[in-house]
């Protein structure tokens, strides 16, 4: 274990995957090759050996923060003499486009619903609080999907406080990646989760819109993904390319035209895409967040995580 105070000023402790996965300890690995291949993307792919070196012991760490918040909880009730209904725990999963956020998140769902008792945990994305199309194109924000201003930051907010009210169901609205869209007249339904994670690029800004409060001060525990901006690069040109060649090959797809373009052809689109709009998006708005998650995890050109940072107590 080391310090980069250079980096992380002192906040953070930082650990080699070697010296991580010492603290497995004795946590069990509850998922098989089959689970896990339900659990991937088209591009990464984790393997039982990554889970259990990294996400095995996160999942431990976890279990001492949702304790010690539950621990808090009755305690705060003692103190009031006032029984208060037990919310969702809430975890924030960030950073950049294509870097692997889903399948951290769906790997953190999977491994912490099966604790003893079996926990109820939900996933919900913040792209289902980006602003119809309709509504981007006619503000001209079509070019800048993804930042700070394309999301209906006040319904997100208000999602949030009925979350961590303890409301037995709260609505969220439903995006479509397929349309590129919002869907009308459909929602997903959180039914009070024991444990919630969102997901999203730009969750844990604080100065970036007016609003207050803000999206991070729901959280309960931020885990941000790293890695180096030519490796995000390169995933998210590899990733639009192999949608050219499945998903996007649905003539309802939002860019079905690029499954009727060469693969150099999508590559240069791909490549437009990175670089004047998520390329932007990631310097200006999500990397200098980075540095308040409470642990980041940095990645490899292989997708593999080599180091964890973790913020001191």
């Amino acid at each position: 274990m080391s310090l980069r105070s250079d980096i992380f000023d002192k906040t953070h402790l930082e650990f080699t995957r070697q010296e991580w996965l010492n603290f497995r300890h004795d946590a069990p690995m509850t998922l098989t090759e089959a689970d896990l291949a339900r659990l991937q993307g088209q591009i990464q792919t984790i393997s039982l050996t990554e889970v259990s070196e990294i996400y095995l012991p996160l999942s431990r760490l976890l279990s001492f923060y949702v304790t010690s918040t539950q621990a808090l909880h009755q305690e705060v009730e003692h103190f009031l003499s006032k029984s208060e209904p037990r919310v969702p725990y809430l975890i924030g999963v960030s950073g950049s486009v294509a870097v692997g956020k889903s399948v951290t998140s769906r790997i953190l769902q999977a491994l912490l619903s099966r604790w003893p008792g079996h926990p109820y945990v939900q996933v919900v994305t913040t792209d289902c609080f980006l602003y119809p199309n309709a509504i981007l194109e006619a503000r001209g924000l079509m070019g800048r999907k993804g930042f700070p201003e394309s999301y209906d930051v006040a319904t997100l907010l208000n999602f949030l406080m009925a979350v961590k009210s303890g409301k037995t169901a709260v609505d969220a609205p439903l995006y479509s990646h397929q349309t590129y869209d919002i869907l009308p007249n459909e929602h997903l339904v959180v039914k009070k989760p024991d444990i919630l994670i969102l997901e999203g690029v730009n969750i844990l800004q604080t100065g970036a819109t007016n609003a207050s409060p803000f999206v991070s001060d729901f959280l309960d525990f931020s885990v941000f993904v790293d890695a180096d901006s030519h490796d995000i690069r390169q995933w998210y040109i590899d990733r639009v390319v192999k949608f050219s060649q499945t998903s996007f090959q649905d003539k309802k797809a939002y860019f079905h035209f690029l499954s009727t373009f060469s693969k150099s052809r999508v590559r240069a689109f791909a490549e437009k895409m990175w670089c004047e709009i998520n390329a932007v998006n990631l310097t200006e708005n999500i990397l200098p967040t980075k540095n308040r998650a409470q642990l980041i995890l940095r990645k490899d050109k292989k997708h593999a995580i080599e180091m964890v940072y973790l913020r001191k107590l």
